[in-house]
C-alpha cells in the first residue's frame, strides 16, 4: 500500500494514487496493534478476528464513509510508519495524542481518556507513590506512551511488541512493574489475579485516531462520525458493552 514512456508514467501515477487510499477507492485499510484489549484484540469464533471498541468505531466510520473497512494487523511502533508510507489510511489503536506524534501525522478530536498505571505481583507492597517507581524495572510496550514516560524515572526499561510480552515478563519476575494503560491493565488483571493494579498521580492522555497529513478530508470524516456517535447515544452504547 502501501510500450512508451507516457505508458510507464501512467502505470506509475495510477499505482502512487491506489498507495494512498488502501488500493481500492471503496476500501478504508486501518491498522492497529490488536493486543490491547478491550480497544483491539483478536477473538471471535474463528480465533483471528479483530475485534474491539476501536474497531467497532472504525467500522462505523468506514459506513458512514460508504467504504468497507480492512483491518491490518501490525506492531505498534510501525502504525505510523504505515499510515505516512499509504500502507494504511487512519491507526484506531488506542494511541494517545502527543506533540511528538502530531508532528508527523493529524488526529481526530479525542475519543476516549485515559491515564497510565502501575502492575506489580499481587504482594509486592513496595510501591505507593510516584517516587517509589524511581530506578525500578520497568516492563512497557514499545513505542508507546508508556515507552517514553518510563524514561523518566528509571534507564531500566526493556520494551516489547505487546501488553501481553511485559505481563508475561513481570508474570515470571524479571521486571519490577508494567506500565501501561488504565483500561488494558485493569482487562490483564481481571485474567491475572497474581497482579494487583495500582494508580498513581499520572496526568491523563487522550486517545485519538491518526490520518495522514495529506488526507484532511478523512479526517473531517472521522471527526464527523464520531460526533454523530456521541450525539445519538451510539458512542456510550460502545463504551457500556466494551468497557466495564
Amino acid at each position: 500500500m502501501k510500450k512508451s514512456m507516457l505508458l510507464g508514467g501512467l502505470t506509475l501515477t495510477a499505482t502512487l494514487l491506489l498507495a494512498g487510499c488502501g488500493k481500492s477507492d471503496d476500501v478504508l485499510v486501518v491498522g492497529t496493534n490488536a493486543a490491547f484489549p478491550p480497544f483491539e484484540y483478536v477473538g471471535g469464533q474463528s480465533g483471528d478476528e479483530i475485534k474491539g471498541f476501536d474497531i467497532e468505531l472504525a467500522k462505523k466510520i468506514a459506513k458512514d464513509a460508504g467504504k468497507t473497512l480492512k483491518v491490518e494487523n501490525m506492531k505498534f511502533d510501525s502504525l505510523i510508519v504505515a499510515l505516512n508510507s499509504g500502507k494504511i489510511d487512519f491507526i484506531a489503536s488506542g494511541m494517545t495524542i502527543t506533540a511528538e506524534r502530531q508532528a508527523s501525522v493529524n488526529f481526530s478530536e479525542p475519543y476516549y481518556e485515559a491515564t497510565q498505571v502501575v502492575l506489580v505481583n499481587k504482594y509486592n507492597d513496595s510501591i505507593q507513590t510516584i517516587e517509589d517507581i524511581k530506578g525500578k524495572h520497568f516492563a512497557v510496550q514499545l513505542g508507546s506512551t508508556a515507552d517514553i514516560m518510563a524514561k523518566q524515572y528509571t534507564e531500566n526499561v526493556t520494551a516489547f511488541n505487546t501488553g501481553f510480552e511485559a505481563i508475561m515478563e513481570l508474570k515470571n519476575a524479571k521486571v519490577d512493574l508494567v506500565l501501561f494503560d488504565s483500561e488494558p491493565a485493569a482487562n490483564y488483571l481481571a485474567k491475572n489475579p497474581e497482579l494487583k493494579l495500582i494508580k498513581l498521580d499520572f496526568p491523563a492522555e487522550f486517545y485519538g485516531f491518526a490520518v495522514s497529513k495529506k488526507q484532511p478530508e478523512l479526517l473531517t470524516s472521522i471527526n464527523n462520525t464520531l460526533a454523530k456517535m456521541k450525539a445519538d447515544g451510539q458512542y456510550q452504547t460502545l463504551v457500556s458493552t466494551h468497557i466495564k
